[in-house]
């Protein structure tokens, strides 16, 4: 693995996003507006103080894994990413540099977001409001890596939203969000203990909850890096051309 490769790859990637509005207003101004939803939809009610710290932690791997994977499918089918991988270039320095590119755009979104959550939409927060912006940060890298990971699988970009729900609903559904993970069947519990959403609901929770989380969003937060680390991983050693 190259470090000027990778970061050439990051650049390359992040030239293509700057000449695709549509996709950077989906990274940056969706977010946002789903959660000025929220907060008005829960308006004069402590609700979106439960709920919206770990939104602000769904929304963005959402989003962030619904782009990276159309984004490296879209080359993919464009023949750019056969002519790279028929290059010396590393699979992980493809990977990697992908993921670099789409996590300089995770924390442009976590950063835009956090500020419309706390400053316009009135989410308050009892820990340091940094922390939650880098737990934000970490939570469009885990949207990131499973896009990575989705795309090394589908073929066109229909297939990759397909994987969507099939990936994130389930996560989604047991991270504590809906019911406490305490209060689970066991099995689903333990199913729960396994999923990386949960540990990134789990620490957005404890930023707005607690005034000094740095413990437990330290765990936390490692679980889901360990988590994006092995995604990327397997990643790579499973991405093929698709002529020999």
């Amino acid at each position: 693995m190259s470090g000027a490769v990778t970061l050439a790859t990051a650049v390359r990637v992040l030239r293509q996003l700057r000449h695709d509005p549509r996709t950077v207003a989906l990274i940056i101004v969706l977010p946002c507006v789903l959660i000025g939803l929220l907060a008005w939809l829960y308006s004069g009610t402590a609700v979106f103080d439960r709920i919206g710290a770990p939104l602000l932690g769904v929304f963005p791997a959402t989003v962030m894994f619904l782009v990276t994977s159309v984004v490296t499918l879209r080359e993919r089918q464009s023949g750019t990413l056969e002519r790279l991988m028929a290059s010396p270039m590393a699979k992980a320095d493809l990977l990697v540099g992908y993921a670099l590119a789409i996590g300089a755009m995770a924390v442009v979104q976590a950063v835009v977001a956090t500020a419309f959550a706390v400053w316009v939409a009135g989410l308050h927060v009892v820990g340091p409001l940094p922390l939650l912006v880098a737990v934000a940060v970490v939570d469009g890298l885990l949207g990131t890596a499973l896009g990575l990971g989705v795309s090394a699988f589908a073929r066109t970009e229909f297939q990759a939203v397909q994987f969507m729900p099939a990936i994130l609903l389930p996560q989604f559904l047991l991270s504590g969000l809906l019911v406490p993970r305490d209060r689970m069947p066991d099995v689903l519990q333990a199913v729960s203990d396994v999923l990386p959403l949960s540990y990134a609901v789990d620490a957005m929770v404890s930023v707005t909850t607690s005034a000094d989380p740095g413990g437990e969003v330290a765990r936390d937060v490692a679980v889901v890096l360990a988590f994006v680390v092995a995604v990327l991983t397997a990643g790579a050693l499973t991405l093929r051309r698709q002529t020999p």
